[in-house]
């Protein structure tokens, strides 16, 4: 548009020349970008798949430069991940917080009145789900999910301990789900990560958990625990072999197992409230960035993750959904805070 203007005006070549000049050389508006470290708060321990999740992330961000600034991942895990999730929202219109986001910022609220609603954190993207499974020692005689429970239920109340990522969340509405097919009880042990549930399960300090698959893979790898079945609709799609026999792809879904209990879990991440739309778009498109590297398909793999990518509309969409899921498990176990 602006030559043909230049031929048709030629005494005001000056004028026009001096406003294309200022178009030109007018300085692009610069992309929004971190000025100084950003810290990955992840609201549970050491070990666990949320913290597994934010160091890969970390390593990945560092080994293909895809920020200019650092990361530091911090846990901050006291009351079951209260700590964490009270942080971030704390730092009103701090765009050098990133929390990793579970299943626990609809629980926590919900079980203990914490005065915290996702809506007060600013969502930026989900970039999978998780599973769980149930776990045993594998020393011990259970192979199946019917067999294990069978033994729970002709037991007494109690007899048997399963162990869990803090109370009240989603392992614990896992197993409260499980006494309800048993018409029995387990014994609920919380632990403040999978990984200390992982440990313990291995020492036979609980009879077994339903740790999700990152936090277990180690000792299942090395023959100390067993997989019964994983608490998902369809069998997991990782064909490649784990142990010597089983690949993710071999394990029973617990409802073809006879046990119909479903559960899968949000992987995300909210910047505090206050941020702005173009912080939340630089996040979203940095984890995008890193979803997309060889790195991240091949962890997404070992540790069984379901590849789910959402931002804006679709994640709020996923997290209402989501939400209203886990007001009904929390009602149904008993577990809804009463006001």
């Amino acid at each position: 548009m602006l030559r043909p203007i230049l031929k048709m005006t030629r005494k005001a070549l000056p004028i026009s020349a001096a406003l294309l000049a200022g178009v030109v050389t007018a300085p692009a508006q610069a992309e929004w970008q971190p000025t100084k470290p950003l810290e990955i708060v992840v609201p549970a321990g050491a070990g666990g798949a949320s913290d597994q999740m934010a160091r890969t992330i970390q390593g990945i961000v560092l080994k293909h430069q895809l920020m200019k600034q650092p990361i530091i991942v911090v846990n901050k895990s006291g009351a079951s991940g209260a700590e964490g999730i009270m942080d971030v929202k704390d730092a009103k219109g701090d765009p050098h917080k990133l929390m990793v986001a579970f299943s626990a910022i609809y629980t926590l609220p919900m079980a203990v009145g914490l005065p915290f609603n996702w809506r007060d954190l600013n969502p930026v993207a989900m970039i999978a789900l998780d599973e769980f499974l149930l776990w045993v020692n594998s020393e011990t005689p259970y192979k199946t999910p019917k067999e294990y429970l069978a033994a729970v239920k002709a037991a007494a109340p109690g007899t048997f301990k399963m162990g869990g990522t803090g109370s009240k969340r989603e392992d614990h509405i896992i197993t409260v789900a499980l006494d309800k097919i048993t018409g029995s009880k387990f014994t609920y042990i919380p632990y403040k990560g999978g990984g200390e549930a992982a440990t313990q399960l291995v020492g036979k300090h609980i009879d077994s958990n339903v740790n999700n698959p990152s936090e277990n893979i180690a000792q299942w790898r090395a023959g100390q625990v067993r997989a019964l079945c994983v608490f998902s609709e369809n069998h997991m799609i990782y064909k490649e072999k784990v142990t010597k026999d089983q690949s993710w792809a071999d394990i029973p879904t617990c409802k073809e197992s006879g046990v119909d209990v479903v559960y899968q879990m949000l992987r995300g991440f909210f910047l505090p409230p206050g941020t702005t739309k173009d912080q939340v778009t630089f996040y979203a498109d940095l984890l995008k960035k890193v979803i997309a590297t060889p790195d991240w398909q091949d962890y997404l793999a070992k540790q069984a993750l379901k590849d789910t990518y959402l931002t804006g509309a679709d994640f709020v969409k996923f997290l209402e959904k989501d939400e209203a899921f886990h007001n009904k498990l929390m009602n149904e176990a008993g577990f809804a805070h009463k006001k």
